[in-house]
């Protein structure tokens, strides 16, 4: 890929963000959203409308050349959005202030300035997320395992 065609996509993409995550201002708030916000309030469909977006920008990613582990923590920063939007107003809260495109294109602009340091610090938080994953399913299997055993152990006693 060529450096005009790398700057226009970025351009593209910058574009895209901005439209899913500040191209509206909110009047005295000074907030801005975008549209990913309002589709989302529509239940289901506009969470999953506003997660094909947001893959665009990730397939894009990809193929600027975006190591794995980058493509991950973009990934984990749409699927958290796709989430919150889940669950009505609180959803679209969350929304106003994650802004996950938004997100997205920073780890993708700091990668194409710097990808030897991008890639380490992603690296690094998908190992961190494993890890934190590792122990949260350690951490309910063991609680499954006691509220059985005391479950058991209070039922013999009858």
């Amino acid at each position: 890929m060529t450096s005009e065609e790398r700057a226009a996509t970025r351009k593209r993409l910058g574009r895209l963000a901005w439209l899913l995550d500040e191209a509206i201002p909110l009047p005295g708030l000074g907030v801005r959203i975008g549209l990913d916000p309002l589709m989302g309030l529509f239940p289901g469909i506009g969470d999953a409308a506003g997660a094909l977006f947001s893959s665009y920008l990730f397939s894009e990613a990809a193929r600027l050349g975006a190591p794995k582990s980058l493509l991950l923590k973009m990934a984990f920063n749409v699927l958290l959005d796709t989430a919150a939007g889940a669950f009505p107003l609180l959803g679209d809260l969350f929304d106003l202030v994650w802004k996950a495109n938004l997100r997205n294109l920073q780890l993708l602009d700091a990668y194409l300035e710097h990808p030897r340091r991008t890639a380490a610090a992603s690296r690094l938080f998908v190992w961190s997320l494993a890890l934190l994953l590792l122990a949260a399913v350690t951490g309910v299997g063991l609680l499954a395992f006691l509220l059985l055993r005391f479950l058991w152990t209070g039922l013999q006693g009858l």
